[in-house]
């Protein structure tokens, strides 16, 4: 029924009503150049008499200056709107359609059968729950197919429709069918995909499309359409895991916060306890506000805006979830990539991450290996290039709350973006599985820290008697700047001041540390992460015996810095920023530390290929380029005593 016959039969009111409690489904159409895809959405437009008379006569027009099929109108037109496109006949760009039956709304990919554009497909298909591959009859399964068809699993698609086209210059062949049917059931068998469909038709014609053919009895399945308008899709969506990334903190007066987003999984609910991440500090659900008015509950896919009982720092990047059901927060993850890119992709370069509303600098540290997609065989590699498959280790400068892919399709995957040009190049999906040592490892550490280890308090001797003792109040001083900045000039001064004036402190800096207690760590996010942490953890240890800590780290991550003082007590902990610019440490730099990065040969280095994020507040902040050592070290003494540190 054409949408001007259903308003005049339903009025505005209830035709909308209807439509908005309708289903979605999205779909894309793939697979090799020629198959058939702009014109198979087209016929269904068609057929399913949802095309505007407008866009119907333009569509006539089109066919008479660029159209294949004679007189006919080119259906492919409806959806092929470029002029490059109509040129040629082909499909180059992701082209989207919309339409509605009266059991659904459906929203269609049309994407391109091009080996260079395949990033544009893998695009088009990771928001789609089903594909459609189309396959010529004559040709059979080609390479190109597999190539869709394994994107299309590797990026959750459970639902697939083998759309066996161009029958009609078969001869409307059962057994060809039956030999397209056996040799991609042979390939399937290897992806893990669940619910595959085949059906024989003729796109151009319209046999099977919309309405059942007569060309064909001896198939006795249902059209394209009616297989779109029942298939079962609502179980996959992941209701159980509650994730809401927050993008954007609502604040349009003084009686109002809130925290916009959409929800990636799972359901929200008014008076639910919910945990914020990477902080881990905990509230309640006050309210869930939409431009339409509140509700009591969203689920997957609603954009909403939430606000909590109790004021907690949050922003853009944090991630709400089930405080006993959270993601792990992650420096290192594996992942399988597409690679979008002409330069290739190279270990050790660095990248910026996008997950979810989350950016943050990143470095591929190894590919594991490449996908041959012809055969699905793993091959070695050394790099990935322009539309290749592999899986890959990425390293992020700060951690990322994920999922693995399979179990959660939002907070699975990623995009990388190119620091320098801010192109995408790759997409990701990240996979859970980890290597034997790993976890046996970790199991291991878990069953010995939970089972063996138990807290007893044995001591005798209290911290406060320790101050007494001492006769003073232990603090930390953890001194932040990027390399170079006089950091560790400035500790070890404080140091000596200490020492001259009767006060017991340590200095940690990471030439201690890496040669001491973190001699087994690298130079990964993850290590360096690691390494801070344990340095927070000696501080607290030396509180609790009355010795004040003087740390002088990089920390370039402000949530690594907020997580140190936390570690040791906000009460106690002071954060110095060393404040000098890169040229001016570059020009100190005696060790060609700087000089060694600029040229390519270690990767990492804060300030030069990773991020360095200036401290919002910190207790001081030090001009170490303007001012002289002792000028700065003065001024640290100064705060010390105005807080009744020292004497």
């Amino acid at each position: 029924m054409s949408l001007s016959r259903q308003l005049d039969e339903q009025g505005l009111d209830r035709y909308l009503d209807r439509y908005g409690k309708r289903e979605m489904l999205r779909l894309l159409t793939c697979g090799s150049v020629d198959d058939g895809k702009s014109t198979l959405i087209g016929r269904m437009l068609y057929d399913s008499q949802t095309v505007h008379d407008d866009v119907l006569r333009a569509t006539k027009k089109a066919s008479d200056r660029f159209g294949t099929t004679g007189e006919a109108i080119d259906l492919a037109l409806l959806v092929d709107g470029l002029q490059a496109e109509r040129e040629q006949g082909i499909t180059i760009d992701v082209a989207y359609r919309y339409f509605a039956t009266e059991r659904r709304k459906f929203i269609i990919a049309d994407t391109p059968g091009h080996v260079q554009y395949t990033r544009n497909m893998a695009t088009g298909a990771s928001n789609c729950d089903l594909a459609v591959i189309l396959i010529d009859a004559r040709y059979g399964v080609l390479e190109q197919t597999r190539r869709h068809s394994f994107l299309c699993a590797l990026l959750g698609i459970q639902h697939f429709v083998i759309a066996i086209n161009k029958m009609d210059l078969v001869d409307w062949s059962e057994q060809r069918f039956a030999e397209i049917r056996d040799a991609y059931g042979e390939f399937a068998s290897r992806l893990q995909v669940r619910d595959i469909h085949f059906i024989p038709m003729s796109a151009l014609s319209g046999e099977n499309v919309v309405h059942r053919g007569t060309s064909m009895p001896w198939f006795q399945g249902s059209p394209l359409l009616d297989h779109l308008e029942t298939v079962h899709v609502a179980s996959d969506k992941n209701l159980v895991d509650l994730r809401f990334p927050v993008q954007q903190v609502v604040r349009p007066n003084l009686d109002f916060r809130g925290y916009a987003g959409t929800v990636a999984s799972g359901v929200l609910r008014v008076g639910d306890r919910i945990a914020a991440l990477p902080s881990g500090k905990q509230s309640t659900v006050k309210s869930i506000v939409t431009f339409d008015g509140p509700l009591q509950d969203a689920w997957a896919g609603r954009a909403v805006t939430i606000t909590l009982q109790d004021e907690i720092d949050i922003s853009r990047g944090d991630m709400l979830v089930a405080p006993n059901n959270a993601p792990p927060l992650e420096n290192a993850v594996e992942a399988m990539v597409v690679w979008f890119d002409g330069e290739p992709l190279l270990p050790g370069k660095q990248y910026l991450v996008k997950h979810t509303t989350r950016q943050t600098a990143a470095a591929v540290t190894d590919i594991r290996y490449r996908i041959n997609v012809a055969d699905l065989h793993r091959e070695s590699a050394t790099t990935l290039k322009m539309n290749e498959v592999g899986r890959i280790r990425i390293e992020c400068a700060r951690p990322l709350a994920v999922d693995a892919y399979a179990k959660n399709r939002s907070c699975g995957s990623f995009i990388l973006i190119d620091r320098l040009t801010n192109a995408t190049v790759g997409a990701g999906m990240i996979v859970e599985r980890k290597t034997a040592d790993q976890a046996t490892g970790r199991r291991r550490a878990a069953a010995d820290a939970g089972a063996n280890v138990r807290l007893q308090n044995k001591r005798q001797v209290t911290p406060e008697q320790r101050k007494a003792r001492l006769g003073q109040t232990p603090f930390v001083l953890w001194i932040t700047g990027l390399p170079r900045a006089g950091k560790s000039s400035l500790a070890y001064g404080l140091e000596k001041w200490l020492f001259d004036h009767d006060h017991h402190a340590q200095v940690l800096d990471g030439e201690i540390l890496r040669l001491s207690i973190n001699r087994d760590l690298g130079f990964s996010g993850a290590d360096r992460w690691e390494n801070q942490r344990r340095a927070a953890e000696i501080a607290r240890l030396n509180m609790a015996q009355g010795i004040s800590t003087i740390v002088a780290l990089v920390s370039p991550i402000a949530f690594e810095r907020k997580q140190a003082r936390e570690i040791v007590g906000g009460d106690s902990f002071f954060e110095v920023f060393c404040d000098a610019p890169l040229e001016a440490c570059e020009r100190r730099d005696n060790d060609g530390l700087y000089a060694r990065a600029r040229a390519g040969e270690i990767v990492g280095v804060t300030g030069v290929d990773a991020p360095y994020e200036v401290p919002d507040k910190p207790e001081l902040r030090l001009d170490t380029l303007g001012d002289a050592a002792t000028t700065n070290l003065d001024k640290v003494v100064a705060m010390l005593r105005t807080r009744g540190l020292v004497r």
